[in-house]
């Protein structure tokens, strides 16, 4: 079975958002694949909602066995495993969260669905939190 390279980025902005995203990164690394880079955490603005609720978000680089229908299934297992009842899509719209973790890219897949659209554009090239801790990973990657 082979295995791909994924970009992911993690953001929590209730209950502890920095310990929450330790604990996702934990998660990931021991159920999904294991971790080979990361940037650092990056304190942000809610995007696209309103709240007082400052974010804790960072990208992080996996190397994965499973498909990208498997790779979300068990991304959304962690999400609830941790305290997220339900994602952005199933609400219609964005809100204060616990953890949500999002695949940016996956190997040079392109995927489509009503679930999972990958590349994943707004973190690509919309959202300026994004595409600075995306540019800190590659670099990351690059020095190794």
């Amino acid at each position: 079975m082979s295995s791909n390279n994924v970009i992911l980025l993690l953001g929590s902005n209730i209950n502890f958002p920095e310990k929450n995203i330790d604990i996702a990164i934990e998660l990931i690394n021991n159920r999904l694949g294991s971790i080979i880079a990361r940037s650092s955490k990056l304190m942000t603005d809610p995007v696209e909602f309103d709240s007082k609720n400052i974010f804790c978000n960072i990208a992080v680089l996996i190397k994965t066995k499973f498909s990208p229908v498997q790779l979300l299934k068990n991304i959304k297992e962690i999400e609830h495993e941790m305290g997220r009842e339900e994602d952005s899509f199933a609400k219609g719209g964005y809100e204060d969260r616990i953890i949500d973790i999002d695949i940016v890219e996956f190997g040079n897949i392109r995927f489509y669905s009503q679930k999972l659209m990958i590349p994943h554009l707004k973190h690509l090239y919309e959202r300026d939190f994004s595409k600075e801790l995306l540019t800190e990973l590659n670099t990351n990657i690059e020095k190794k």
